[in-house]
């Protein structure tokens, strides 16, 4: 599970704490299709669509539409909150909301260049999402300054809500290391823009350099192979342990076992998993890029340029003041946690949830004239698509009229807490 999938996890539990119904919908993962509940009665939703490539669904457009609806008015939702530029259900789902006159808000957790084709087109795309949005969240200074240049987007409307860790999840464990050599962990997917190419021209010159110096590696992806390739061909594989998919409780144990966590990232809006690592006691050696340095504070954290020599350079100081001693974890984890507090992103996005719930609903011909201005051409398209969803939605409420689709009942959150708080008591008085 990667970092937007904790990041709404851990949300969504913090706001049915506080009195919200949360679901989820996302697309199905194998023949995990249908309804689950979650931890505190979180319904999520597994629709059955098309994964073409990293786990992102096919783009349909109005494909979506029907089941959505269905969905949002079964369970009497008033807000939808949109997750990752990737996502092409986010950004059908915010489509479909406001063209059903409902409030919608975005969070963006990544940053994206403006040169290549790829991001082109995907700026596009998120400019048309973004043309009629009540609000946006971003996780990093950094990531809002560039969500802003990507979609065009007035700033006031853009607010900084960073991620954050469970701190009694990630206590340091000093026992669980090898004493006799220093453990460097890196817990990522294995892809590109994660910099698995500077990490495998790094590894062997870091092995080379220090000889008591052993790297564990978690997480999977399409860089494995070269991951793979590269402990073949030094010879490094006592020192070098690839633990392929690594599950979400499981992270914890991975990084005790280290004392420096590496990320090579080449962009990254707000590393979730530095906070981990640190929150464990681990010292961070990262790539200056995108939002980092907004994460940890400096004693914490040793920069290097997104270069080979430069990442060796960090490496080799942050294993000198490891031998040092320099670094106490239980400090680390103490500073993180009264940093960072899920309790704390909850009550900043409840804010946002009451501040786009007191704004007005625009009417279809000022969300047309919105979606006009977003380019001589694709503002034509734009305001084309915007009307066939329009149709589509009066021929939904003709066909299924919104009174003949059957309420879902609600999870009885605060007589569960009782229940488990009374279940609790029993165990005590056992």
């Amino acid at each position: 599970m990667g970092g937007v999938e904790s990041h709404l996890y851990q949300l969504s539990q913090r706001l049915i704490q506080r009195g919200h119904k949360v679901i989820i919908i996302t697309h199905s993962y194998g023949n995990r299709t249908g309804i689950r509940y979650l931890t505190n009665g979180l319904k999520v939703y597994y629709v059955p669509h098309m994964v073409i490539y990293s786990e992102a669904t096919l783009p349909t457009i109005y494909g979506f539409f029907p089941i959505f609806r269905n969905i949002v008015l079964r369970e009497k939702i008033d807000i939808v909150h949109g997750h990752q530029a990737f996502s092409s259900l986010c950004h059908e789902a915010i489509f479909h909301a406001r063209t059903m006159g409902m409030k919608a808000c975005f969070t963006d957790h990544s940053l994206f260049g403006f040169a290549d084709a790829s991001s082109i087109l995907m700026n596009k795309m998120l400019k048309f999402t973004l043309s009629d949005i009540d609000h946006v969240i971003c996780v990093s200074h950094t990531s809002k300054e560039n969500t802003v240049l990507r979609a065009a987007l007035n700033p006031r409307i853009v607010s900084v809500i960073p991620n954050a860790v469970v701190a009694s999840q990630f206590k340091p464990d000093p026992g669980a290391q090898d004493q006799n050599s220093i453990t460097i962990v890196v817990a990522s997917r294995l892809v590109y823009r994660k910099g698995m190419d500077l990490l495998v021209a790094a590894i062997p010159r870091i092995c080379q350099i220090h000889a008591k110096v052993r790297f564990i590696i978690g997480g999977d992806g399409p860089k494995r192979i070269d991951l793979e390739q590269m402990r073949e061909k030094y010879l490094l594989h006592d020192r070098v342990e690839l633990l392929g998919p690594v599950m979400h409780h499981e992270v914890r144990n991975v990084l005790t076992k280290g004392q420096i966590f590496l990320n090579t990232s080449l962009t990254e809006a707000f590393c979730i998993g530095m906070v981990e690592a640190a929150c464990c006691g681990l010292l961070v050696v990262s790539t200056k890029v995108g939002g980092v340095p907004e994460v940890l504070p400096r004693h914490m954290i040793i920069f290097a340029k997104p270069e080979e020599d430069d990442l060796v350079n960090a490496v080799s100081k942050a294993i000198e003041m490891i031998r040092l001693k320099k670094v106490v974890p239980i400090k680390f984890h103490d500073e993180i946690k009264e940093m960072y507090s899920w309790v704390n992103v909850a009550c900043r996005t409840e804010k946002v949830y009451d501040k786009i719930w007191q704004m007005k609903t625009p009417p279809l011909m000022e969300r047309l004239r919105r979606y006009y201005g977003c380019g001589v051409w694709a503002g034509k398209i734009f305001c084309i698509l915007v009307a066939i969803d329009y149709l589509i939605w009066m021929f939904l409420e003709w066909i299924t009229p919104r009174e003949g689709i059957e309420i879902a009942p609600a999870f009885p959150y605060q007589k569960y807490r009782k229940m488990c708080q009374m279940a609790e008591k029993d165990e005590d008085d056992n």
